[in-house]
């Protein structure tokens, strides 16, 4: 009797989680429709959005790899409908940008569960993804944009780097103020 008791309650807990990560998948493509801002206005195709921050969310409540899940899924979704004018580049930039930050922040979190814990894993995701969007910037926007590798170079430092540095220190700072509300919800607390 105890093994269909634990089989059940874990087959609820299964569910629970794929129910809200499908949730937070689609919070994440809601928000990326509602709110794109161009924040660098050298670089308009440089947009701002909050669809990282579901996904941040995720990360803490399910760990690194259902977070990777997730930016993965929503990179794909976002990338064939809100920013299909991307094309595949854009679905491979998310997947760098967002993984590489959740995958840092959501292993530096998940080694110990505190505020404090999360601020850092939080910075240092943040500061990742800005490495990694420099160096996906140098590779892919030279074929997005039909330009010479110069003039991103060129880019860099006034409108690449700001960018990626604002966009994740908002998304960042943002799900560290959310987080703790929003995870008793997913977990059914």
């Amino acid at each position: 009797m105890e093994n269909v008791v634990r089989t059940t309650t874990r087959k609820k807990t299964d569910i629970r989680k794929l129910v809200s990560m499908g949730m937070l998948a689609a919070i994440s493509i809601v928000l990326v429709y509602a709110i794109r801002l161009p924040i660098i206005p050298i670089a308009p195709f440089l947009e701002y959005d909050p669809a990282d921050i579901p996904i941040l969310i995720g990360t803490f409540i399910y760990g690194p790899v259902a977070g990777l899940i997730l930016t993965v899924i929503v990179s794909v979704i976002q990338g064939v409908t809100v920013s299909a004018g991307s094309n595949i580049i854009g679905i491979i930039m998310h997947i760098v940008a967002t993984g590489s930050c959740v995958l840092i922040a959501g292993n530096i979190y998940r080694m110990h569960k505190t505020k404090k814990n999360a601020a850092i894993a939080l910075l240092i995701g943040a500061l990742v993804m800005t490495t990694a969007m420099v160096l996906m910037n140098l590779i892919l926007t030279p074929i997005f944009l039909g330009q010479p590798l110069d003039a991103v170079i060129s880019l860099l430092v006034p409108a690449v780097i700001p960018f990626n540095l604002i966009k994740a220190g908002l998304n960042c700072s943002i799900t560290f103020v959310l987080y703790k509300s929003i995870s008793h919800l997913c977990k059914g607390e």
